[in-house]
């Protein structure tokens, strides 16, 4: 079955189209990728203010980080551009330091598990400076971390450790789902004071999508949600990837009557709990989608603050959708069956509002036929 979802339909060559989700007219904007989105923002970010510096493992390289910082090198210069030493901890000390004296590091670690090497660092000082220094120094520093899975990378390359960071006081946890998101967050989380870790899906860069040729800060302010489907039946609150994802069952689940009012939660921390209770006010019941593991998650964490803020509107349990509590697999094999996709999001979703629909169904029509550690077939990489 084809389904023609509003931000994820085939376009000529292939590629993914995220789009339609009303955040910008044709008019004012311009169709581009996520990556290329990013790359727009960090233009703008650094022709704007000297002070903005990039930094990272393969920022030079010819594929660029998924095309973000292609030809940066070249228009700024080595000064403003360049490489990093396999030293995660140092270099992030390094940028840390930079922040402190006048500049605007955006530094990018290709895995977010890389990050971890520098995690005393951006726990212990990025992230506590501020509140140690009685907001006398502040910590403008942008950390790009990359999650996702694809090609077997496995339990030690793939992993989705948002509510890691989103434990932390003191930090800023954003991930944008399209490339409108992609480059109007990455302005506004480098024009902030505080730390900001940012955070892009492996399988984003390469959708499309409409791209604001303006920037408004007040569209991207951090810990505000967006609606991006009305429906009156349920609420799914999703996290990054899994938008595109909850859309697919959105459009699948409307033709059987049943309405979904998809939110895009956009931040982790902070994290927008006023926009999920009102539309559970209207729905009366709710799924939280989210990339990462389960157990201790964002999801866990925004269905707790839900209930305690709208308890009553509630008709059913909330449920989540997100990993199971055991490393991510490396076998395509197994990954078949660890992570979740629309045809989950919709069986859920006929559950809790009473309608039956043979498995089987749900499956062929929304679950596809290639390996579901590989975003689809035109995408090669690089990682």
């Amino acid at each position: 079955m084809d389904i023609d979802v509003p931000v994820q339909r085939a376009r000529p060559g292939g590629k993914i189209l995220i789009g339609g989700e009303g955040q910008a007219s044709e008019e004012s904007s311009s169709m581009m990728s996520y990556g290329e989105a990013i790359r727009e923002g960090l233009i703008h970010s650094m022709d704007e203010d000297r002070s903005v510096i990039l930094v990272g493992e393969g920022v030079p390289d010819p594929k660029g980080i998924f095309g973000t910082t292609t030809g940066l090198r070249e228009r700024y210069g080595e000064q403003r551009v360049f490489d990093m030493p396999l030293s995660e901890n140092g270099m992030t000390g390094i940028c840390i330091g930079a922040s402190l004296n006048g500049m605007r590091p955006v530094m990018v670690h290709q895995r977010i598990d890389f990050s971890l090497l520098a995690f005393d660092q951006i726990v212990n000082n990025a992230a506590k400076l501020r509140f140690l220094f009685d907001n006398r120094v502040h910590v403008p520093i942008v950390i790009r971390l990359i999650i996702g899975r694809g090609w077997g990378q496995g339990s030690q390359h793939g992993q989705s450790l948002q509510a890691l960071f989103g434990h932390i006081p003191g930090l800023k946890v954003v991930m944008p789902a399209t490339a409108n998101d992609a480059k109007g967050m990455m302005i506004a989380a480098i024009e902030d004071d505080d730390p900001v870790i940012f955070i892009e899906h492996r399988w984003l860069h390469h959708t499309e999508g409409l791209v604001d040729k303006s920037y408004r800060p007040e569209d991207f302010s951090f810990g505000s949600a967006r609606v991006v489907t009305e429906g009156s039946h349920l609420t799914v609150a999703t996290f990054s990837m899994m938008l595109i994802e909850a859309l697919k069952a959105e459009r699948w689940l409307r033709k059987l009557g049943v309405e979904l009012e998809v939110v895009d939660m956009r931040t982790v921390t902070p994290l927008d709990v006023d926009t999920v209770s009102r539309s559970l006010e209207k729905t009366g019941h709710l799924i939280v989608v989210d990339t990462g593991n389960e157990k201790g998650g964002v999801a866990a964490d925004l269905v707790s603050s839900v209930v305690r803020k709208s308890m009553s509107s509630l008709k059913s349990a909330p449920d989540i959708i997100a990993l199971p509590d055991s490393p991510l697999p490396t076998s395509h094999y197994l990954s078949d069956h660890y992570y979740p996709d629309a045809a989950d999001i919709a069986e859920m979703a006929l559950m809790k509002v009473g309608i039956s629909c043979e498995r089987e169904k749900i499956l062929n029509d929304l679950r596809r036929s290639s390996p579901r550690d590989q975003p689809d077939r035109t995408f090669t990489g690089p990682f």
